[in-house]
């Protein structure tokens, strides 16, 4: 047996007081003179034996009274398996999961109710003395300090549900950087989570061997759950009154078929499609929705279901941009190209602008989705360089070398993008043998593919080289010989022609299939912002450049919400840093003063959306230095918290028998009579 206040047994010296009461319990005798024994009172004769008996009685009842109640003070217990940390000041960090699954419902309210009460539970286990981290999903500075007791029961009231999701290692690291900080107080960690399996990393949980981890499971209903987990439209470039084709992900996460579940999508506040699905258990269902009818700029779309009770990922958030025009940067040796200003000319949509290779305005570059050279026969350096940046940033560039080409200067520059270069010019006749029908730029335009097909015919083409990137050929000569090849270099394309556009080298942009070819290359192409992002993942968000001062801001805003995110600028774009300044999901605008720069849109984490949990022999086998699961609603857990953290506490014991003995003491003096029978006296 051990004590945890053992100087309290320095209070044992008072047995002596009693003690010496009993010995020297002095007495006074008043004298009673008579002159006759007719005089004397009535006595009572006591036998002095069963006087002492009850005198030792009394004193032995109070000697153990007081001695049981000096080791109450002293709190004696029977050690446990934290034996070692008993009487010391100790450094307690409690995880309370806040995220999304915590909102769901048990007998009790909702678990992060219940976590909440637990937290509490656990603090008031330990010594006012003790010090606690409180720490959530959303890892937030303030967490990073240790609390009185009554400070971390005023911090757990604030707690609320967050978008984030951590897994247990990062969990476990956080906690572990702050007692590591605390060495010379014993430390001990708590989680308090329903332990969903997206909580698991890939490899068993790794933890210091000299802090006790503690796991607290709350035990959550089995609810069933459909979430939209991600979107995209078919269509590259949107333009004003054309019709889209959206591709939704259902995810159906229950171990029951979802029946019926409606689903309806809004564009700027107006319904555009409607929609009713049936997805297997644990499937996940594609479906394409078309809608049309869209006015040019930005497009605020919401997916939305109908799917209790689990409501948290029910609305799905994301834009897009319609364009009214497509701008078009053609760049040539200093003569317009006629076939080119008639491609571009024949569509309202397109915005073509023409300008020398000695007169490009670099800054502007990526402004254009899609830039053209031609018949220039040597590129400068300085546009080279520029256009390397254009294409590592998503940029699509279209190169038509000039009739005259300096095949070393096209080396230089075309290598440095990972594409094929021209090495020498091949005369003789010859045709295009080959289109590739999977190439991006013509899957799916074609309903009926001719077997014969009249291609285009060659006069003298410039043979490429095949050191580049891996090409996709959009046209082949005979041998596979690239005609008009696709590189992808950084995060753009660069489209590489074997020919000039003159007619002294091939009838391509003359033939039929020019037009359509640059059409879709140039509708594939551009600097299209995501449809949306995820909360709590993305460390970054790439934008086009815009051009900011220390009075002009860029602010993301959301009705009254405003947040003013960390820029940094980029070859050729801008990267918005929020860090964890976004907690709701939604569309924002990112407002540069009065004007929008963008529409933003925010989802939630849908790993939440898997209400699936680990078994108590599961988090065994995860965090395998962690000591026994507890689980809530078995037992008082700030009992099982005493006995595992200080043994078998005995405390309430001594005070029960001190009780006891205090009783025994006021029964043997009130009740126990040690007299005789009254003696009368003698005449």
């Amino acid at each position: 047996m051990h004590f945890l206040y053992p100087a309290f047994l320095f209070a044992l010296t008072a047995l002596a007081i009693p003690i010496l009461i009993h010995l020297f319990n002095f007495r006074r005798y008043q004298k009673v003179y008579f002159s006759n024994v007719q005089f004397l009172k009535e006595i009572q004769e006591q036998q002095s034996s069963r006087r002492n008996l009850k005198e030792r009685l009394i004193l032995a009842a109070r000697l153990l009274a007081l001695t049981f109640l000096v080791l109450a003070f002293a709190k004696p217990y029977i050690p446990g398996q934290n034996a070692a940390t008993a009487g010391k000041q100790q450094a307690v960090s409690i995880f309370v999961d806040n995220s999304y699954s915590m909102s769901t419902l048990n007998r009790e309210g909702s678990l992060l109710d219940e976590a909440k009460r637990l937290a509490r539970e656990i603090a008031s286990a330990y010594s006012i003395n003790d010090r606690f981290q409180l720490l959530t999903q959303d890892f937030e500075g303030r967490h990073q300090r240790l609390l009185s007791r009554d400070e971390f029961d005023d911090a757990v009231d604030t707690i609320r549900i967050s978008p984030e999701s951590r897994s247990l290692q990062q969990i476990i690291n956080r906690q572990e950087s702050l007692l590591n900080m605390h060495r010379e107080q014993a430390g001990s960690i708590y989680i308090i989570s329903d332990f969903q399996t997206n909580m698991a990393g890939a490899e068993t949980v790794k933890t210091d061997t000299g802090i006790n981890i503690n796991l607290v499971q709350l035990k959550a209903s089995t609810l069933p759950n459909v979430a939209v987990d991600s979107v995209a439209l078919l269509s590259a470039i949107h333009r004003p009154g054309e019709s889209e084709k959206l591709m939704v992900r259902l995810h159906n996460y229950s171990t029951a078929t979802a029946e019926k579940i409606p689903l309806k999508l809004q564009v700027n506040g107006r319904q555009k499609a409607l929609g009713s699905y049936t997805i297997a258990a644990r499937a996940i269902q594609y479906d394409t929705l078309t809608f049309s009818g869209l006015q040019a700029g930005w497009q605020r779309a919401e997916i939305s279901l109908q799917d209790n009770p689990v409501t948290f990922d029910n609305q799905f958030y994301f834009t897009f941009e319609v364009k009214q025009q497509m701008p078009v940067l053609l760049v040539d040796g200093g003569i317009p190209n006629p076939y080119l200003k008639a491609v571009f000319g024949a569509d309202a949509f397109f915005d073509p602008h023409r300008v020398p290779d000695g007169n490009v305005d670099y800054a502007s570059l990526n402004n254009y989705p899609v830039i053209v050279l031609s018949d220039i026969n040597a590129i400068s350096t300085g546009l080279s360089q520029q256009l390397k940046s254009y294409v590592n940033s998503g940029g699509t560039l279209l190169i038509f070398p000039g009739a005259d080409a300096d095949l070393a200067n096209y080396k230089s520059f075309l290598s440095s993008v990972n594409a094929a270069y021209p090495e020498k010019l091949v005369t003789g006749a010859a045709k295009v043998s080959a289109l590739n029908l999977q190439n991006q730029v013509f899957k799916g335009i074609f309903e009926n593919f001719p077997q014969n097909p009249d291609l285009p015919a060659v006069s003298k083409y410039y043979q490429l080289s095949t050191t580049g990137n891996s090409p996709e050929n959009l046209m082949s000569l005979p041998g596979r010989q690239a005609f008009w090849a696709d590189y992808r270099s950084g995060k753009g394309n660069v489209y590489v022609s074997a020919v000039p556009l003159s007619d002294d080298f091939s009838n391509l942009p003359r033939h039929a299939l020019f037009v359509p070819t640059m059409f879709r290359i140039a509708l594939l192409s551009g600097h299209d912002q995501p449809l949306f992002y995820t909360l709590g993942r993305e460390e970054s968000i790439e934008i086009p450049p815009v051009q900011t001062n220390e009075k002009q801001l860029l602010k993301l805003v959301k009705g009254t919400q405003s947040i003013i995110p960390e820029t940094r600028q980029i070859e050729g774009s801008m990267l918005l840093y929020t860090a964890d300044q976004l907690r709701q999901p939604g569309i924002y605008d990112l407002k540069k003063q009065d004007s929008t720069a963008a529409v933003l849109a925010f989802n939630d984490n849908r790993s939440e959306s898997d209400l699936s949990y680990f078994t108590t022999a599961e988090l065994a086998k995860l965090v395998p230095k962690a000591k026994p699961v507890l689980e809530a609603g078995k037992g008082s857990l700030k009992n099982a918290l005493n006995e595992s953290n200080f043994g078998l506490q005995l405390w309430k014991l001594c005070i029960i028998l001190a009780l006891i003995f205090l009783g025994i003491e006021i029964l043997l003096i009130r009740f126990v009579k040690t007299d005789l029978q009254p003696v009368s006296p003698q005449a």
